[in-house]
């Protein structure tokens, strides 16, 4: 199987129809490379706020209402790319107002339809603090033809209780959609995915968004460079990266992995990070020794 990361620019749209070809050619220039698991990035979606009139686009509330709208015609484009050719989808996150207050969602798609939803879990201060973005529904794992997969949203890679409790349900693949207008930030998700893969085992694909964007000051900068990673052990590289593109490069990373090797790594393995997690339980809850140096 091979998996295709996007790191993607947010772009300045006319109409939906430049959104629809921007898209299809994303999603082609995936498949021309064999790719089936597309993964793109955390609020990618916001570009679809340059539709809107420029005083929407660049107050905070106001765009999320206006990215929210186009829910319906982002679904029938993703469904008619997946089943067109055979491919599973996770699509850019973007804000559903299922309540007063709006969620971070990621949908996946695949060749028949809609999947499922993942909402974001944590928010970032800014989520929080100033754009109001509120924690959504529960984790779900998504057991599919190609593998059992999961989704952690951006900041929720950096939480490994979240990672454990899809590995716990079988997740072989995590998928790590990311948004970060840093380096430190980029660097903060980079890392948690990284964990995440060797404290599970699993392959995680992190899908950032990339460059500037001036009509949509809740995403005006994007550093990151996408990603797949794996346990740096049996099966996969010395380094854990399977493959990744150039720091704030639009483009694909593409890798070809077989799922088998992760169930490999999990019995055979140098290392069982995924069989002795439960055991720091045990060594952490024990009384902590505070040794004081004698000579002070």
């Amino acid at each position: 199987m091979i998996l295709a990361a996007a790191a993607y620019p947010l772009s300045r749209l006319v109409d939906f129809a430049e959104y629809t070809n921007k898209l299809t050619i994303w999603v082609e220039d995936a498949v021309a490379m064999g790719a089936s698991l597309l993964v793109f990035p955390e609020y990618g979606s916001m570009e679809l706020a340059s539709l809107a009139p420029r005083e929407v686009s660049e107050d905070l509330e106001a765009a999320l209402h206006a990215v929210a709208r186009h829910g319906p015609a982002v679904d029938a484009l993703h469904c008619q790319l997946a089943a067109k050719h055979t491919l599973y989808i996770l699509g850019a996150s973007a804000p559903y107002f299922g309540t007063t207050r709006p969620s971070n969602r990621a949908t996946l798609y695949g060749p028949n339809g809609i999947i499922g939803h993942q909402d974001k879990q944590m928010m970032t201060r800014f989520e929080r603090e100033t754009w109001n973005v509120v924690a959504g529904n529960p984790l779900q794992l998504f057991d599919t033809p190609i593998g059992k997969i999961g989704v952690l949203i951006c900041y929720d890679s950096e939480f490994p209780l979240l990672a454990r409790a899809l590995i716990e349900a079988g997740a072989q693949i995590i998928l790590v959609p990311s948004c970060t207008d840093t380096l430190a930030g980029y660097t903060r998700v980079k890392v948690g995915a990284m964990a995440r893969a060797l404290e599970g085992q699993c392959v995680v694909i992190h899908a950032p968004t990339v460059g500037l964007c001036d009509f949509c000051p809740a995403v005006d900068e994007n550093v990151g460079a996408a990603a797949i990673y794996g346990p740096s052990d049996k099966g996969f590289p010395e380094t854990g990266i399977l493959a990744q593109t150039a720091l704030n490069e639009p483009g694909w990373a593409i890798a070809e992995i077989d799922l088998a090797a992760v169930e490999t790594v999990r019995s055979t393995g140098s290392v069982f990070n995924h069989k002795h997690w439960p055991e720091q339980a045990v060594r952490a809850a024990q009384t902590v020794e505070i040794v004081k140096n004698p000579l002070i």
